[in-house]
């Protein structure tokens, strides 16, 4: 029987690609090139499964008018607001993605962004790369103690909940939390959460305000002019979620004028395009690392194979989510 015909659009870690090449007829990206929309519209004829990441756009005008012969899309990420669901569905195809295994190393990294934004470590580092600095004195660089401060969580799924426990346990904060789902007791029991019942509550009064929602239309710039405005001149805004959850321009323009202190930022809408203002602020900017570990991109990899797997077995995959 002839293996199924299978596209990774990026390149992935070797072990998974040597899983998914054993089992399938895999056509893989070596050189890690982006592709074009063209190009992902033209796989749907020819692939059995297509295997696309977070910088894979798939908007409704990429899916065919006819049934394609790619029967699945093994998303390798959480989210998926990059594929037009509904047109995948239109067309016959189902979509997977790989929850859980990123939970605690995107935690970790919105942690990191706390306190490299409170501590003002990347500005720190730069005046030390560039030569400027003139040595200690009690009122250089003045930071943010975060320490018995108020962790204000928006989305309190499985990665809101892990850096909850994080800024918890490891520093004390207080935590709050908004999420538009009920949250299950004993989720807010492990940090004492408080829920609010709003996020404009939650932005008024935490010190700092981490995002962990899913993006898409629903949540398009849900961090706004107006939003922004509601937090304390001396909070911080820390987005691992989705780009488009924030209005760039605006929290430029908010650190600019000091309404908030500081941002932390691990992704961007339009990646990897960034905002000129943005880059001007004191904002920290990391290139999307929220998942960047041997041990959690390697298991990203084997659950997009064990949906394939699953599915083409004739059993339903693990990770459904349309």
């Amino acid at each position: 029987m002839a293996k199924r015909k299978i596209l990774v659009t990026r390149r992935w870690p070797k072990p998974v690609e040597d899983r998914l090449s054993e089992t399938y007829d895999a056509t893989l990206n070596s050189d890690d090139v982006p592709m074009s929309s063209e190009a992902i519209a033209a796989a749907f004829s020819d692939y059995d499964a297509i295997c696309p990441t977070v910088s894979d756009k798939l908007p409704a005008g990429v899916f065919p008018a006819e049934t394609p012969r790619t029967r699945i899309l093994g998303n390798f990420g959480v989210g998926f607001s990059h594929i037009d669901t509904d047109a995948a569905g239109a067309a016959g195809i189902v979509v997977t993605n790989t929850p859980d295994v990123l939970s605690e190393c995107t935690a970790d990294l919105a942690i990191t962004l706390m306190l490299m934004a409170a501590r003002r470590a990347s500005e720190g580092e730069r005046e030390v790369r560039a030569g400027d600095w003139a040595g200690w004195r009690p009122t250089h660089m003045i930071g943010t103690k975060v320490s018995g401060a108020t962790f204000g969580v928006l989305g309190f799924g499985r990665i809101g909940r892990t850096a909850a426990k994080r800024a918890h346990h490891g520093f004390g904060m207080k935590v709050i939390y908004y999420d538009a789902f009920p949250v299950k007791p004993e989720f807010s029991a492990e940090t004492r959460a408080e829920a609010r019942d709003s996020i404009e509550a939650v932005l008024r009064e935490a010190d700092v305000v981490s995002l962990h929602m899913p993006g898409g239309r629903e949540n398009y710039h849900l961090i706004n002019a107006e939003r922004l405005a509601m937090m304390k001149p001396t909070a911080i805004l820390v987005n691992t979620a989705r780009g488009e959850v924030v209005d760039a321009n605006a929290l430029a323009d908010a650190l600019g004028r000091g309404t908030i202190a500081g941002a932390g930022l691990d992704v961007y809408e339009g990646e990897p395009t960034i905002p000129p203002a943005l880059l001007r602020t004191n904002a920290v900017l990391l290139p999307h690392l929220g998942s960047a570990t041997k041990a959690t991109r390697e298991a990203m990899g084997m659950m997009v194979a064990d949906n394939l797997d699953a599915f083409f077995a004739g059993r339903e995959p693990p990770n459904r989510v349309a």
